[in-house]
């Protein structure tokens, strides 16, 4: 049984009140591994979040932006003082949210939710790539309806393109040829009734190769609000394909700064690294802070 454990019983970022951008909250973060340093860029807030109105409300209204922070460790983080991507249009008037990132055919491709505040489902899978992790480009909406949890795989299948994404409740899959458009959209992974992840499920951060598959990390939400991440393989051939799925979750909350904060009892991951054999699963807790747990590639079996 996969099982993540903590490498540290802290989080690994916190807010920074002296900051007004990520004075409220930091959490649900991409993350990439290169040149001897972790690159985290994470999901920031300046201020509390009131989900409970009919629809958002200007006077509880909180945006989100994208802050950078790399370590040598894997624990320890320097931050940038400002964010390296704000919103800029209008389906970005309240931020941009949960980045996953996905080096392909070396170039760097985040996705990201621009959440644009006119209601809770104005939210569109957006798309900006890079070649240095610093300056970002080609922003596009690039699915346009309510959608999120979105990344894309490492590689080409077949010479094309994949995209995992979530139309509630369930986890899709689809493919292009450009990355402009995309087809022969599916679903590959439910959830499951009586389970940890009955009401909704959604990927973490793009699959990482292992031999035996395509790793898939995801979060699940029970019918009392409570995220936990599992794991599933996919066929290394023909990803939409789902060869195992563990039954337990990997991590769930059980610490202090998990259980409580902006919303309770979450652990939510946007992404992982490998690094010397060791798998780093970074994730939002409470949607405030950053923890990081891990398992060593050769530990996993399903």
């Amino acid at each position: 049984m996969i099982r993540l454990k903590r490498l540290s019983e802290k989080p690994v970022l916190l807010p920074n009140p002296e900051h007004e951008w990520e004075k409220c909250a930091v959490f649900n973060c991409a993350v990439l591994y290169e040149n001897g340093y972790f690159h985290l860029f994470y999901r920031a807030s300046n201020n509390a979040f009131k989900l409970d109105t009919p629809k958002p409300e200007e006077k509880y209204k909180f945006v989100s932006s994208i802050g950078y922070a790399k370590s040598a460790d894997g624990i320890h983080f320097e931050r940038f003082d400002e964010p390296v991507l704000v919103g800029s249009t209008e389906q970005e008037a309240w931020g941009i949210e949960d980045p996953r990132i996905t080096k392909l055919e070396g170039k760097y491709y985040m996705l990201y939710t621009a959440f644009g505040g006119r209601s809770w489902e104005d939210i569109r899978i957006t798309l900006v790539e890079s070649e240095d992790l610093r300056n970002w480009s080609g922003k596009r909406i690039l699915l346009d309806e309510p959608n999120k949890d979105a990344a894309l795989l490492a590689e080409r299948v077949k010479g094309k393109y994949v995209l995992f994404h979530r139309r509630h409740p369930d986890v899709w899959i689809a493919y292009s040829d450009d990355l402009k458009t995309w087809y022969d959209h599916r679903i590959i992974m439910t959830p499951r009734p009586g389970f940890w992840d009955s009401k909704k499920i959604g990927i973490a951060g793009p699959p990482l190769k292992l031999d035996e598959g395509w790793l898939l990390i995801y979060h699940g939400v029970d019918e009392n609000h409570v995220y936990r991440l599992g794991a599933a393989l996919l066929d290394l051939e023909d990803p939409s394909k789902v060869l195992a799925r563990q039954e337990e979750p990997i991590l769930e909350p059980e610490l202090e700064w998990e259980k409580h904060g902006l919303v309770p009892n979450v652990v939510f991951s946007c992404g992982a690294c490998e690094k010397d054999g060791v798998i780093y699963v970074y994730y939002g807790a409470a949607d405030t802070c950053i923890g990081v747990a891990a398992v060593e590639k050769g530990n996993i079996r399903f």
